[in-house]
């Protein structure tokens, strides 16, 4: 084997990450030790990481280089890269909240590497600060396609039980199956959010709280605001009505394009909401 593993640098469900280095090169990279249950085989999150990270190469996704088959285990060996986005914020934000310019450049980064997956008809699915690293260069780039998949025409009907709580959209929320590249850009939003405040901006404790603080910011949707919402599976008649907050009150650290393209992003009706393609030409952005 071509590879070293040093420290670890974290744990989860399938894998444990080590920071590692290339025997004959020198080159460190970050290992993903992916545990292979002889009963059940390969877990399906990482045979789905591997063929659409193989199929990604683009300067804001982090690059898969090379796949190693042990035994009982599968290595994925992936370019290095220092911190995660949220750790990154607690080391150099004050209280987690970055500098305007510094939020712009991460979030015009995350933009291209979304951007980049959509045209590439992939949803990433699991957009979360935790999941987005940055490199010693600033370099922004997607990370954990374990969740993504491939979409096309016709629509598929997909999972509901995706994204992380807190990063997950309203249509999601309430069953909605047949989401689209809608659902990465509502999570691009929440991130915006709080790389301006520091704080997550809707942590929901379960679904129905999740709803609830979503409503409590952008008002409770109706037929009127949102044709079409109440035939959603998880939509309640019985929903508390909250009118809309004015956001501009809740960032007065966000200047009034980045709050129009905040807004774009956090439509509630899911083909209102932005595109990647189009946050990237939007006036925010003139000058990064």
């Amino acid at each position: 084997m071509n590879y070293q593993r040093l420290e670890k640098l974290g744990e989860g469900t399938y894998a444990t990450v080590y920071r590692g280095r290339h025997l004959l090169t020198g080159e460190i990279v970050a290992i993903k030790d992916i545990k292979v249950d002889p009963e059940e085989g390969t877990p399906s999150t990482a045979i789905r990481e591997i063929s659409l990270m193989k199929e990604l190469k683009h300067p804001n996704i982090m690059e898969l280089l090379d796949v190693v088959h042990l035994e009982n285990k599968l290595m994925l060996v992936f370019e290095f890269m220092e911190k995660d986005l949220k750790k990154y914020m607690d080391a150099y934000g004050v209280d987690g909240a970055l500098a305007l310019g510094q939020v712009k450049n991460f979030i015009h980064q995350l933009l291209k590497g979304v951007a980049f997956c959509h045209e590439n008809r992939i949803l990433h699915r699991d957009l979360k600060p935790q999941n987005l690293l940055i490199n010693h260069r600033g370099e922004l780039k997607l990370a954990d396609f374990g969740l993504a998949r491939s979409f096309g025409i016709p629509v598929n009907t997909f999972s509901n039980e995706v994204v992380t709580l807190w990063y997950r959209a309203p249509d999601v929320l309430m069953g909605s199956r047949n989401y689209t590249t809608s659902i990465d850009m509502w999570s691009v939003g929440c991130i915006l959010a709080e790389l301006i405040t520091g704080r997550p901006l809707f942590p929901g404790t379960d679904n129905e709280d999740q709803l609830l603080k979503i409503f409590r910011l952008m008002g409770t949707p109706t037929e009127q605001t949102w044709p079409g919402v109440s035939r959603l599976p998880d939509y309640k008649p019985t929903f508390p009505f909250y009118p809309p907050q004015d956001l501009a009150s809740m960032f007065p650290g966000l200047d009034g394009l980045g709050l129009d393209l905040l807004q774009r992003m956090l439509r509630m009706q899911p083909e209102l909401r932005i595109s990647a393609h189009n946050a990237l030409k939007h006036a925010w952005f003139v000058g990064v």
